[in-house]
């Protein structure tokens, strides 16, 4: 049985959100009602730049019921966007990011990022095509100190329920390289932040007619995207 094991911090505040009758005492411990648990939600960041944070919106929630689906981790697949400074950002455990073009973050929006990072969110960016240099650019506003490190294939979130050997599957072919799973890890060695390059993931999570991608390479990047997810709720 996969149970979501957040962080206290981040733990606390989603099941506060979902549980608003539980006490502060409760939401800290994780206890919840044993009828009900709490259905996570994967919220979509409206960044500002230019670029086109709402492409292919029917990525997440196809994810979303894909996990609801084949494992025994209950999502929901509402859609949320959320920006970096609205109140309830800390209701979310994990946050998605991706688009063709410039993202960038104010010095709140990157501070506060930084605050959810470290008290125990996650961040997915997948590289749609063009938001590389200024996402990486965005990330040492929040991270001065910290630089990405590539995952090695053994990392666990290649391997926490669906076997992916040879790391990210390659859905889309953008400049001709093997696909790369970046991550920034905090002083513990969590991993905060997995940065998919070369590869495209959530272009396989839309609707079947919209990239018109095989169904083989839908259900590799449907498996990968469950691994992520899964791997955030319960590390």
């Amino acid at each position: 049985m996969i149970k979501p094991t957040w962080p206290s911090a981040v733990r606390a505040a989603v099941l506060a959100a979902f549980f608003p009758g539980l006490s502060a005492v409760q939401a800290d411990e994780g206890r919840v009602p044993a009828d009900r648990s709490p259905r996570p939600v994967v919220a979509r960041v409206h960044y500002r730049g230019g670029g086109d944070w709402y492409n292919d919106p029917s990525c997440i929630p196809n994810l979303c019921r894909f996990i609801r689906e084949n494992t025994t981790l209950d999502m929901t697949d509402d859609r949320v966007d959320v920006t970096l400074l609205d109140e309830d950002l800390f209701s979310y455990p994990i946050l998605f990011i991706t688009g063709h073009g410039q993202i960038t973050f104010s010095p709140e929006e990157a501070a506060r990022l930084r605050t959810y990072l470290l008290a125990g969110g996650f961040l997915l960016a997948d590289d749609d095509y063009g938001m590389d240099a200024s996402f990486r650019q965005a990330m040492k506003a929040v991270f001065p100190d910290r630089d990405f490190a590539e995952l090695p294939f053994s990392h666990g979130i290649y391997h926490v329920h669906f076997p992916f050997p040879d790391g990210l599957p390659k859905i889309h072919e953008h400049d001709n390289q093997p696909p790369r799973g970046l991550g920034i890890f905090d002083d513990r060695g969590r991993l905060m932040v997995f940065y998919v390059l070369e590869s495209n993931l959530s272009d396989g999570w839309t609707d079947p007619g919209v990239h018109h991608d095989p169904d083989d390479k839908r259900e590799e990047a449907l498996k990968m995207g469950a691994n992520i997810v899964i791997w955030a709720l319960t590390r």
